[in-house]
């Protein structure tokens, strides 16, 4: 949506630690100083999305939606179709609003504070837990190389490597960031290709198994399936959250999440489309490396199964070095605000350092969480509480988009696109509904949990601002 009024620059910023924040009016974050702090263009913009939702989730979605039968290929469509609506909804907002801070930001500008801090702590949630699933899942790759799974420390040790490797990048500032996220996702593409595109000319039709193999009902089974699969499509939102540092956000953010989501939704769906026809189904379910296996069965012998394994460290672990830098902006953008905690606003080199340490520890105790429990149920519901965490910010984004659309603000609304936004925003909507439905009881009710201890936080900090508000009034 154009926008028709001006919004002032950006305000300076110190090098290190930022002045107190102003707790009347959002901040307006610039991109860090010095030589490794930079902004990023149209091409790391994408490659920041299209590397953070192409992360482990295509290495991976094949055999996490086998159980479910090929009826998870519709599940894909219908994720893609609201996916790209997201897409388009963010980069509406992001117009309106180019501001470091993502569904905080816009939540926080339509609703008031205890919105926006709602849409941060569910999305800081979901970025961490995030982390430590693409972490384990990088062991399962890592294991086709250097067998690691045999020995449970063995393999925790791995997936914590995996996790502060990335960390480390975003330590260094966003000049290698960029770096990082651009050559990963070049890097990967190649393999992903070969599969999803080579393997056509191998698809066996008998491979595919069962249309509907959940034993449920057909929207039931719809609906489990794409549960599942959102966690692959997590980082829609990777260049609105970052706009601050984007050069040009209010036309590069939206373009960035169009392509880099539409670019994201062609590789999955082929992707898991030639995985299934190559591999045999009874196998696929029991997979750690559906891609490996998928290259086997199409050239025989273990080769192109290392190589794959090997692309799909390098893409996780791209992908995990943009999830770092994301976890660490929305409370960034809140901690400015006065609505996460002061330390949270420190920047160095252009990149929140206080935040991309908490989140790499917390990421760390719950992989070491993860094996030590023994058990991978546990993890799969872990999985499915960020699917609906994410749904949170996600909501109310779209809803703050609804908001100006049905408020009738002439000077945030472009009339000509009126309706073409209405029907993404209420696509996106009902999207964003659907998955919390489908994330199932036990995840929504833990998610809930987190979402209620993020309440107790919030009546900290408003009590503190309060406090320093009466203390500086004259």
């Amino acid at each position: 949506m154009h926008v028709t009024g001006t919004v002032p620059p950006p305000a300076p910023e110190p090098r290190e630690t930022p002045a107190a924040p102003d707790h009347t009016t959002p901040a307006h974050p610039a991109p860090g100083n010095g030589r490794h702090a930079r902004r990023f263009g149209l091409p790391v913009a994408t490659a920041l999305v299209m590397g953070n939702i192409i992360g482990g989730g295509i290495f991976l979605l094949p055999a996490s939606v086998a159980p479910f039968g090929t009826i998870s290929l519709l599940a894909f469509g219908v994720l893609t179709v609201g996916a790209i609506a997201l897409a388009l909804v963010f980069g509406r907002l992001a117009a309106r609003d180019p501001r470091t801070g993502g569904p905080y930001v816009y939540a926080r500008g339509a609703f008031g504070d205890f919105a926006g801090f709602l849409a941060a702590w569910a999305y800081w949630i979901t970025t961490w837990v995030s982390n430590a699933a693409l972490a384990v899942a990088a062991v399962g790759y890592l294991d086709v190389l250097i067998p690691v799974n045999d020995h449970r420390w063995t393999a925790c040790l791995a997936a914590l490597v995996v996790q502060w490797l990335p960390a480390l990048a975003n330590f260094a500032g966003t000049r290698w960031v960029g770096a990082v996220q651009l050559v990963s996702t070049v890097l990967k593409f190649a393999p992903l290709l070969l599969v999803a595109v080579g393997g056509l000319f191998f698809f066996d039709a008998d491979n595919l198994g069962p249309f509907n193999a959940s034993g449920s009902g057909g929207i039931g089974a719809v609906s489990a399936a794409a549960a599942i699969l959102l966690f692959s499509y997590l980082g829609v939102e990777s260049a609105a959250v970052s706009a601050g540092e984007v050069e040009d956000p209010r036309r590069t953010v939206g373009r960035a999440t169009v392509i880099g989501t539409a670019g994201a939704a062609l590789v999955y769906l082929l992707g898991t489309l030639s995985v299934f026809g190559t591999v045999a189904h009874d196998r696929l379910v029991t997979s750690d490396a559906p891609f490996s296996d998928a290259v086997n069965a199409m050239f025989g012998g273990a080769w192109g199964g290392w190589a794959v394994a090997l692309a799909a460290l390098v893409s996780m672990t791209g992908c995990l070095n943009g999830w770092t830098l994301l976890s660490a902006q929305t409370p960034y953008a809140a901690a400015r605000d006065g609505l996460f905690p002061a330390a949270f606003a420190r920047k160095r080199r252009g990149v929140p350092t206080t935040g991309v340490g908490v989140t790499v520890v917390l990421a760390s105790l719950l992989t070491v969480y993860n094996y030590t429990s023994g058990s991978a149920k546990v993890f799969e519901v872990l999985v499915l509480v960020t699917t609906f965490t994410a749904t949170v910010p996600y909501l109310l984004a779209t809803a703050a988009q609804i908001f100006h659309l049905v408020s009738g603000q002439g000077e945030k609304v472009d009339r000509a696109r009126l309706v073409r936004d209405g029907i993404a925003a209420s696509v996106a909507a009902a999207f964003s509904l659907w998955l919390v439905a489908g994330a199932g009881y036990a995840a929504v009710y833990q998610g809930v949990l987190f979402l209620f201890a993020g309440v107790l936080v919030y009546a900290v900090m408003a009590a503190r601002r309060r406090r320093a508000e009466t203390s500086n009034a004259p």
